[in-house]
């Protein structure tokens, strides 16, 4: 499905943020845990496992079946909806990775 969000997309979001805020291991000691955004809907979906347990970096397994796009059949999820982005979940709002990125650092630097 064209512009799909796929694992490989989610390694090339890492990679680009590795290092920063942009990344789990750069912002789960400030309360970001990672989720999905569908801009469609509206809706945040925290990256679970596939049993539901909360995922702690962004994982397609645990989607529910509105923001599945591609499911293999085996039932791996494959891909995701063209509109759910990458980001984290904080206090119950979204942040994308460049925003989740640009908190800690200026966070850090108010400490």
């Amino acid at each position: 499905m064209k512009n799909s969000l796929d694992n490989g997309t989610l390694r090339r979001e890492n990679q680009r943020h590795q290092g920063t805020g942009g990344v789990s291991q750069g912002n789960a000691a400030l309360g970001f845990r990672p989720a999905f955004f569908d801009y469609a809907r509206h809706v945040i979906y925290p990256s679970r496992f596939r049993d539901g347990r909360q995922a702690p970096f962004h994982l397609l397994e645990g989607l529910p079946e509105e923001a599945v796009a591609i499911r293999a059949p085996d039932g791996r999820v494959v891909a995701a909806k063209a509109t759910l982005i990458a980001g984290f979940e904080r206090n119950g709002y979204f942040y994308t990775r460049a925003a989740a990125a640009k908190a800690v650092k200026e966070w850090a630097r108010a400490a």
